[in-house]
């Protein structure tokens, strides 16, 4: 017991010691003025979702969430397409540790920190809110683990446990500590060394997991892979294997937002990647260096601390805001609030739409020059050189623009999504649109908070 709280020990300090501001992602400038007074902007922006919650109470019908699924490849095609994309991302991760321990140890000139902070993780987010998450394909451990299953026959699994009963709580704990303290938080994307570690420590967990307890492990402890997951139902494409083959669902992309999730774990999860996200953006305003240095200075914690400090303090206060509005949704809903977990795990998926909007607005320009910048660095490795801008064009001010209307758009969504959510637990549309009612100021909150964000000077 006492290695284990050595080790414990050990962890946080480094977590300390290496956790600083991070950098934003977004176009690098000040202010500029708005085409109509920010206050005008939010409350346009709070009238929209208000309006729209109305309108999904009174005019929403079944064929809004009415699917239609058609079959892009059959069960050989998709063999055959997964076996050789598995191997393209087995070798690609083998590629990244290389680069990453003898290349060049600079952020934008080595493809491990690229491709893994930028394509990786924000990338791939992007694909799952249009396509449907790929991670479990290209995921190298669960390549390696399919490889092993076929080789022994059968599905390896050491110790037999009842991984369900962890509700998905590992995978949350994971995304906080890669997402919210690493990539956020700490110097270590900037390191491709410290990168690759982090990665071969991910894939040793991971397959570490599937061989000890079978493939369960996905959907319980990884944070990335739960992650997109979860993204992905946004998705209006959402592209799938179902049967052995390859296929298509052309769907709202509030539809599959209005299922519930699995468990309580879940729903954290869920309030979290919201949070996650919106936090990052937080962290290159000026108001949150403002708040980093005062709290500094009033504890003389370090600033590494601090930051970690703030964003679990925020992280609480989005939970306890979220389980209050389950709690009012279900009261006002059933007139007790006989099953406020059921509650909760019906709506949450409702507030996906927010996570990609902000995913979109907050990480798009980034996701696009780092994919320019890969290109570069690879034909410059086969000895051709070029350079490429493509958001040259793209003005501040127009960016902005974009930012608002896809935040705006987003959290229409997640009304309507949050609309048949309510009306699937409740069965009646008095007592659904009485529940949507604390879901819809909640997700106002959302709206006004992400746009304040976002019209923040950036500060580098």
């Amino acid at each position: 017991m006492r290695h284990v709280s050595h080790r414990l020990l050990v962890g946080l300090v480094g977590l300390f010691v290496f956790a600083t501001s991070a950098s934003a992602h977004q176009i690098q400038a000040s202010r500029f003025a708005a085409p109509v007074p920010l206050a005008y902007l939010y409350a346009g922006a709070a009238v929209t979702v208000l309006v729209t919650a109305v309108a999904s109470a009174r005019l929403v019908s079944d064929a809004a969430t009415r699917e239609r699924t058609r079959t892009l490849l059959e069960t050989r095609e998709t063999t055959v397409l997964v076996a050789l994309v598995q191997l393209l991302a087995v070798a690609g991760f083998a590629l990244l540790l290389y680069r990453g321990v003898v290349g060049r140890q600079v952020r934008a000139s080595n493809v491990a920190t690229l491709v893994t902070w930028a394509l990786a993780f924000d990338g791939l987010a992007l694909v799952a809110a249009a396509l449907g998450s790929p991670w479990r394909a290209i995921a190298p451990w669960n390549a390696v683990y399919d490889w092993l299953c076929r080789l022994e026959g059968r599905t390896l699994a050491l110790v037999e446990r009842d991984i369900p009963r962890l509700g998905g709580w590992p995978a949350l704990v994971g995304f906080l500590l890669v997402v919210g303290v690493l990539e956020n938080l700490s110097v270590l994307p900037e390191s491709p060394s410290k990168t690759a570690a982090l990665l071969a420590g991910y894939a040793l967990w991971m397959l570490g997991g599937l061989l000890l307890v079978g493939p369960a492990w996905r959907e319980h402890a990884d944070p990335i892979g739960v992650f997109l997951a979860l993204i992905e139902r946004v998705a209006p494409v959402f592209v799938h294997c179902d049967g052995g083959r390859l296929r298509a669902t052309l769907r709202a992309p509030w539809a599959a937002c209005a299922r519930p999730v699995s468990s309580l774990g879940r729903v954290a999860f869920v309030v979290a990647a919201v949070y996650t996200i919106s936090f990052d953006g937080f962290t290159s305003t000026a108001a949150f260096r403002a708040l980093l240095f005062w709290t500094h200075d009033a504890l003389g914690v370090p600033y590494g601390g601090v930051g970690i400090a703030l964003y679990l303090v925020g992280l609480l206060a989005f939970l306890v805001a979220f389980a209050l509005t389950a709690a009012l949704v279900e009261r006002l809903g059933e007139g007790g609030g006989t099953n406020v977990a059921a509650a909760a795990r019906r709506i949450a998926p409702s507030v996906l739409p927010i996570a990609v909007a902000y995913e979109f607005a907050h990480y798009g320009t980034y996701v696009v020059t780092s994919a320019a910048r890969v290109l570069e660095l690879a034909l410059g490795g086969v000895g051709t050189q070029a350079s490429f801008a493509p958001l040259a064009w793209l003005s501040v001010p127009t960016y902005w623009g974009f930012e608002v209307v896809v935040i705006v758009l987003g959290h229409v969504v997640a009304v309507v999504a949050a609309h048949y959510a309510t009306l699937a637990r409740y069965d009646d549309r008095t007592r659904a649109w009485r529940a949507h009612a604390p879901l819809v100021a909640l997700m106002v909150a959302y709206t006004v908070l992400s746009l304040w964000i976002v019209s923040q000077p950036v500060v580098m």
